[in-house]
């Protein structure tokens, strides 16, 4: 098999790499997991502690939809979650304990301005689009920031420009681009890689194709994670 890849050649980019030695990091996640962003952080964060270390890893964000059956348009948030936890105290209840994670590591959360919950598809071809231009963190990084800390609806097309946009993709050629179908086979094969890959909850994390675990872990936690794959994996190549 080959190495993942964000391009249009790549439609397998998750649990792919046979490298010897770790060189990638593969997340899987969604655009509007909160603990994607919280996780996000953290990982800022452990990157740094093992580059002290030595150790530096290139980093891929990979498409996972945690509502695969939400309609193109989206849906009106608070009707959403009240059918799917069962009630608006439950769905109160979480977006306070989210906030107040995202807070510990420096995000202000503001889910009172979240009026729609999207369908995901096409910003995860933006990010897959970005991966091509070497742009793909931070186009993560502003369709986070707009769906958590400025309550944008990120599957409508306009939003989805504008924040590509800021993270310095051509507006136009986003534009076209989300007129057509580019890019949407691949992020559909690669949820489906995903989950054949038995990945049911996001973040999860991937070194050069090995599963490492899932979940907004603490940055030792990840960067200890990181550095005893790293060392079973020198070890094997060597």
């Amino acid at each position: 098999m080959t190495p993942p890849d964000d391009g249009a050649t790549a439609p397998e980019p998750v649990l792919t790499c046979e490298t010897p030695v770790a060189a990638r990091i593969d997340i899987v996640s969604d655009a509007i997991c909160p603990w994607c962003y919280i996780g996000k952080r953290q990982l800022e964060r452990a990157l740094a502690l093992v580059a002290a270390d030595g150790l530096r890893f290139e980093v891929h964000w990979n498409p996972f939809q945690l509502n695969p059956d939400m309609p193109r348009e989206g849906a009106d948030r608070a009707a959403y979650r009240i059918a799917k936890f069962g009630g608006p105290e439950r769905a109160a209840a979480i977006d306070a304990r989210v906030t107040e994670a995202a807070a510990g590591v420096g995000l202000g959360f503001r889910t009172d301005l979240m009026r729609r919950t999207p369908n995901t598809v096409a910003a995860h071809r933006v990010i897959w689009l970005a991966g091509r231009e070497g742009r793909q963190d931070a186009v993560v990084e502003r369709l986070f920031d707009a769906y958590f800390v400025r309550g944008a609806d990120i599957g409508a097309p306009e939003v989805l420009v504008a924040e590509a946009a800021a993270a310095g993709l051509d507006p136009a050629a986003v534009a076209s681009f989300l007129a057509g179908q580019e890019g949407e086979q691949e992020v559909l094969g690669a949820d489906r890689q995903a989950r054949q890959a038995g990945v049911e909850g996001v973040p999860s994390f991937f070194m050069d194709g090995h599963f490492l675990f899932s979940g907004a872990m603490p940055a030792d936690t990840i960067a200890a994670a990181f550095r005893r794959a790293h060392g079973i994996l020198a070890a094997r190549a060597g």
